[in-house]
């Protein structure tokens, strides 16, 4: 019995997200028992760049999931009937700035360069190390450089204590411009469908252990895709509100709650240990999401920790 509540809990933890890692762990919950706190390190802010490194073999139609993905940060939101949608989603991070007593820019956020990387020149077993090696492909300036790994890689401790990473790294020769030290930011998801999706696609994959509810059907025909989106959705808040591992955060600075990390397992209102909360359903596919994107794309999000009302808010 002991065995058996250690691993449902292990299971229902994996979505939690760290400077170190998005842990495996979604428990439901409306409200965090703490309140995240502020560490006096600056957020992301000004124009950044956002730049894609896909390592494997991904099809063309995969990586356009995750591209909308951040096209929709910035579009307008859909007027028709007021509908959730990912840019009204990620607007709630503007919160943290507005809570900052530092003066920066507005942030900005542009999808820059596409980096493919199908040879697996690294192989396909990978350390965090040379996950930061292939962060630094990417722009060392003013970014936030994605690396995105496919189904058939591993990667150190990718299922067995997170589904992803997100962290900062001082850049290469790049990185120093007229003789300034430049830190980007970085974030590394994998692909889980083959590997563990009862651990990091969860709700769209039934879970290893727990409540044995039906599966969720992904709002992009993609389980792993869409388990994809999910944990990168928690990262990126944690990137932008906890970049350099002293802005917003609760705990431990070495594993931290975050912006979104505070708030696992919800994605709609009711949420609760292995129910993910009441959401929309798409009429023609029976597939569940919560808020619209850019070229009629669907997705599931994560609730956001706002920290105005110290409570996850959710999109529906």
């Amino acid at each position: 019995m002991v065995s058996f509540l250690l691993n449902l809990f292990l299971v229902f933890s994996l979505f939690q997200i760290s400077l170190a890692s998005r842990k495996l762990s979604e428990v439901g919950q409306d409200k965090p028992d703490q309140l995240l706190k502020y560490h006096n390190g600056p957020l992301l802010s000004g124009k950044i760049s956002i730049n894609l490194i896909w390592y494997g073999k991904f099809k063309p139609s995969q990586r356009a999931i995750v591209s909308d993905f951040f096209t929709s940060l910035s579009s307008p939101s859909p007027s028709q009937n007021n509908q959730p949608s990912v840019a009204t989603w990620w607007k709630l991070t503007e919160k943290y700035y507005h809570l900052t007593s530092r003066k920066s820019p507005q942030l900005s956020l542009t999808l820059n360069k596409q980096i493919l990387d199908k040879s697996y020149s690294l192989g396909k077993s990978l350390t965090n190390k040379q996950i930061i090696n292939l962060a630094s492909k990417g722009d060392q300036k003013n970014a936030i450089n994605v690396v995105l790994t496919s189904a058939d890689v591993t990667v150190d401790g990718f299922c067995m204590s997170r589904c992803g990473t997100h962290g900062s790294s001082v850049g290469s020769n790049a990185g120093h411009v007229k003789g300034k030290v430049y830190k980007f930011a970085y974030i590394w998801v994998g692909n889980s469908e083959t590997q563990c999706p009862g651990q990091c696609a969860w709700p769209l994959h039934q879970p290893i252990y727990g409540p044995q509810s039906p599966p969720l059907v992904a709002p992009n025909n993609d389980v792993g895709l869409d388990g994809m989106i999910i944990n990168l959705a928690s990262l990126l808040a944690g990137t932008v509100t906890n970049p350099f591992g002293n802005g917003y955060f609760q705990g431990p600075a070495e594993a931290p709650l975050e912006a979104a990390s505070a708030c696992p397992g919800v994605y709609g209102k009711g949420a609760y240990p292995g129910y993910a909360g009441n959401l929309l359903v798409d009429p023609t596919t029976g597939a569940s999401y919560n808020a619209h994107g850019a070229h009629g794309r669907k997705y599931l999000l994560p609730a956001l920790y706002d920290p105005s009302t110290t409570s996850c808010s959710t999109l529906v």
